[in-house]
């Protein structure tokens, strides 16, 4: 996909300037566009630009020109209007169905320019099969060498039609750097939507959801009818967190597993007041009794966003975390000309309480074409069917906000800088099995081998005190209070305060735990490994839990205001 756009030659600038100005017009759907503007407009592009081929002095490269002017247009409208070439159409049909033929791994770019590696393989897939270890180091790939190779690149070779073969070498860190070969089959991967559910905190069902593909109802549906067996159940977690949404019409369906059926959803409108339509949900539910939470955060958008939005409005559910993200726009798919797909912003959403809650008006933007949020003072009330109090036009504030503690700058480097995904494909090479991921922790000789692990030559980071020193050193020299005995003060301030990286592994040992223990489990586990260990230590079950161990509370927070309750 065009998202990232790159300067053109001198024809091709001429070319896209005079596009873009010519087809916004129509790019926007601006009602005042008539049919002659267009096609007036279209003709003189198209004239100057047969003039450009024709006598410009240099040659212009057509497909690349027409190309990056399109997506220098659409960039004129919303981020989700996009142009899908014949050799993107796969990008799209992972975004609806997270299907594609390959190997079945994320790879990653650890040190740019100094090769690609195995990042995750999914469980069960080709790649895990095979034997494929995170951190294995992609050497070949049918014996073209690919160590300069970017992940695009490389993610291109490792793609292919299912039932193909492919030849690939790697090379094993903490193994001898020894190298390995696989022949791998490709197939049809389906990235799961819900890959994991189970009972957490001993009461809780959870369910996290991580896309909105075609398959998202059937698999939630799987899930909450069996732990609705389950007699440990009282509540159920929907997790929607970092969900970027997916298909409209699979939100619709989960919502119904949870209200009765013909619950109205959501209204979409489109161009002109009669392209409007009504979602409502068509089949029986599974449960429209059982306490009921769902979690959002910044990255909960569009369909996610219609599922928490609508069971909020409804009142069926608490929802809690932070604000989600604020997509209220609905895309569907053209074909063009030549194999080409549009995918296009045709409608707005509005969910059962009336309000849209688009963050973000595309058609206002700022001198420089930057766009912003709106504001929340221009935000409008609108009520539940209880009667309680929600706004538009902001994402979706949740009933219960969430505080998640901050992350300092030892343990972002130590994840940003790989010291806990090496020290993984270290302890897995070292440790062939490890126990149950519920029970697993970090014991004390797992933290202090860690701690041998980490250079303190190499290891970079923030180091506030010493920064606030070298500050102080300054500030008395340009104030002009630096003396031997303010200097020998500062010597000893300094002593003091002297970062020591053993110690500060040791102040943060809790959270550093959790990092090591995550990217072990995943050696083990997969995904699933490292959704049991992130639910351990998660403000949002706590959050959930201290609700259940006060069940008033839930009635309360989806309870009509007593001001409402008076009026009547």
């Amino acid at each position: 996909m065009n998202k990232n756009l790159h300067k053109p030659h001198t024809g091709s600038r001429i070319a896209i300037a005079l596009f873009v100005s010519v087809l916004a017009l129509s790019a926007v759907a601006d009602t005042r566009s008539n049919k002659s503007d267009i096609t007036r407009n279209l003709d003189v592009f198209a004239s100057l630009y047969k003039e450009l081929q024709n006598f410009y002095v240099d040659s212009i490269d057509s497909e690349k020109s027409i190309n990056t002017a399109i997506a220098a247009m659409l960039n004129q409208v919303d981020p989700y209007t996009e142009y899908y070439p014949p050799s993107d159409h796969d990008d799209l049909t992972m975004m609806t169905s997270a299907e594609y033929g390959g190997i079945g791994s994320i790879i990653a770019e650890p040190n740019r320019g100094k090769g690609v590696i195995i990042s995750e393989p999914y469980e069960g897939s080709p790649s895990a099969i095979a034997g494929l270890l995170p951190g294995d180091t992609i050497v070949a790939i049918e014996n073209d060498t690919v160590l300069t190779w970017h992940t695009d690149s490389v993610s291109s070779r490792l793609k292919g039609q299912p039932g193909t073969k492919l030849h690939l070498t790697v090379k094993r860190p903490y193994d001898g750097d020894s190298l390995r070969h696989f022949t791998i089959t490709r197939q049809q991967i389906q990235l799961p939507a819900v890959p994991y559910y189970g009972v957490v905190r001993d009461t809780l069902g959870y369910i996290y959801l991580t896309q909105f593909t075609d398959k998202a109802t059937r698999q939630v549906r799987q899930a909450l009818t069996e732990l609705k067996k389950d007699p440990r159940v009282k509540a159920y977690v929907l997790d929607l967190r970092g969900n970027h949404g997916g298909l409209l019409e699979e939100a619709v369906q989960i919502v119904g597993l949870f209200v009765p059926k013909n619950t109205e959803v959501l209204r979409t409108r489109g161009k002109g007041i009669l392209n409007e339509k009504i979602y409502k949900t068509t089949d029986r539910p599974v449960d429209t009794g059982t306490p009921l939470y769902v979690l959002i955060d910044g990255q909960s958008a569009s369909s996610s966003e219609i599922t928490a939005g609508a069971l909020q409005d409804l009142d069926r559910a608490v929802i809690a975390g932070t604000r989600s993200y604020g997509k209220g726009l609905v895309q569907t798919t053209r074909q063009l000309p030549y194999e080409g797909i549009l995918k296009v912003t045709t409608a707005k959403y509005y969910i059962p309480s009336g309000r849209l809650i688009q963050a973000i008006d595309y058609s206002r933007r700022n001198a420089d074409g930057t766009v912003a949020r709106i504001p929340d003072s221009l935000t409008n009330v609108f009520k539940t069917a209880a009667g309680r109090e929600v706004r538009d036009g902001g994402g979706i504030t949740p009933d219960i906000k969430v505080t998640y503690g901050d992350v300092n700058r030892l343990t972002y480097n130590i994840v940003s800088d790989n010291w806990a995904f090496d020290y993984a494909t270290k302890f897995r090479a070292e440790n062939p099995a490890i126990a149950p991921a519920e029970n697993f922790e970090i014991t004390d000789s797992v933290f202090n081998d860690f701690k041998k692990f980490v250079d303190p030559e190499k290891f970079q980071y923030d180091k506030v005190c010493e920064q606030m020193i070298e500050n102080l050193r300054k500030a008395a020299k340009t104030e002009g209070y630096m003396n031997d005995s303010v200097k020998n003060h500062i010597d000893k301030l300094e002593k003091l305060l002297h970062h020591n990286l053993d110690h500060d592994l040791d102040q943060n040992r809790k959270d550093i735990a959790d990092l090591l223990a995550t990217e072990i489990l995943k050696r083990y586990y997969y995904q699933k490994g490292q959704i049991i260990q992130t639910l351990k230590n998660d403000a949002a079950i706590d959050t959930v839990m201290a609700i259940e161990a006060a069940p008033e509370r839930y009635r309360q927070i989806l309870a009509a205001p007593k001001a409402d309750i008076k009026k009547k």
